[in-house]
């Protein structure tokens, strides 16, 4: 019978640091689902529906939230 290890799922350090991040800080996809507790997917579909606000495209590759747009919908 195989073995089954658990992988502990790290908490990104800006979400540890969230409250204490400027409001003109970035944060990229996983803390936001960590944030809302969501999959990937449903980050994308509230995105769609406009109950999250749209990322910034920061690089070709980069991808991230504004922290005081988050905070914002957070609050509400």
């Amino acid at each position: 019978m195989a073995q089954r290890t658990t992988t502990s799922s790290t908490i990104p350090d800006a979400l540890k640091n969230f409250d204490s991040l400027p409001d003109a800080a970035n944060v990229r996809q996983p803390v936001v689902q960590a944030l809302f507790g969501c999959s990937s997917a449903t980050v994308w579909r509230m995105v769609k529906r406009g109950t999250l606000p749209k990322p910034r495209k920061l690089s070709e590759r980069l991808t991230a939230w504004n922290v005081g747009e988050l905070r914002k919908v957070l609050s509400s």
